[in-house]
């Protein structure tokens, strides 16, 4: 993002139990599983996690085709399961934490020296992860996405507030990840450093479950 809402933010995972030595059948098996498509379900309760993808960032862009933002190499969210039902169906879990590392971030917004921190605020969201990989992340009734963005400048400190009624993205097998593209913030607050409108993208991989990565079925 490069808005920490980005993330921002983001989520993928949950489950009904089923007996580990048996293999579940096509009816039993649930949108959300370990270890492979098909396999160990996830419970409902469990906290799923994931980092940036090996060698991408997360972006807050001024435009969907620029360059000119906030880039950061560091950021994770986490996400509780809050419902897990048999496949085809939507998995729903609660965002309860989308961290950036500051020291992981850079902006080069004319003005702009460095980075103080991006915070995702109004937590927790809602996600809900269909079994064609739709994600989407929704904020609570009468409440908004929201990340608060801190910047270093030559005149001192700015905080630039972005806001987004909903963010939509993918989940995939191939990589257990999940991706946002360029979705639009709208500049609620800040200086005329912070630019209008901040388009987020990143790529959360993989998705795990205790140590197990997560497949959506």
């Amino acid at each position: 993002m490069r808005t920490r809402t980005l993330v921002t933010l983001v989520g993928a995972v949950a489950a009904l139990s089923i007996p580990a030595a048996v293999p579940a059948s096509a009816a039993d098996t649930p949108v959300l599983t370990t270890g492979s498509a098909g396999g160990t379900a996830v419970a409902v309760g469990d906290v799923l996690t994931a980092p940036l993808a090996a060698g991408t960032n997360a972006t807050l862009y001024s435009s969907s085709t620029g360059t000119s933002g906030v880039t950061c190499s560091s950021s994770t969210f986490t996400a509780s399961v809050t419902d897990n039902p048999a496949a085809p169906g939507t998995a729903t879990e609660s965002v309860s934490g989308q961290s950036f590392d500051s020291s992981s971030c850079t902006s080069n917004v004319l003005g702009v020296t460095g980075v103080s921190s991006i915070t995702v605020d109004n937590l927790p969201y809602t996600t809900t992860v269909a079994s064609d990989g739709t994600l989407t992340v929704t904020p609570a009734s009468g409440s908004t996405i929201q990340t608060t963005v801190k910047l270093k400048t030559l005149l001192g400190s700015i905080t630039c507030v972005y806001q987004a009624p909903s963010l939509t993205g993918t989940a995939s097998n191939g990589d257990n990840s999940i991706a946002f593209t360029n979705q639009q913030f709208t500049k609620t607050s800040g200086s005329s450093l912070c630019f209008s409108s901040g388009y987020f993208t990143a790529k959360y991989a993989p998705v795990a479950d205790n140590g197990a990565t997560v497949y959506v079925n």
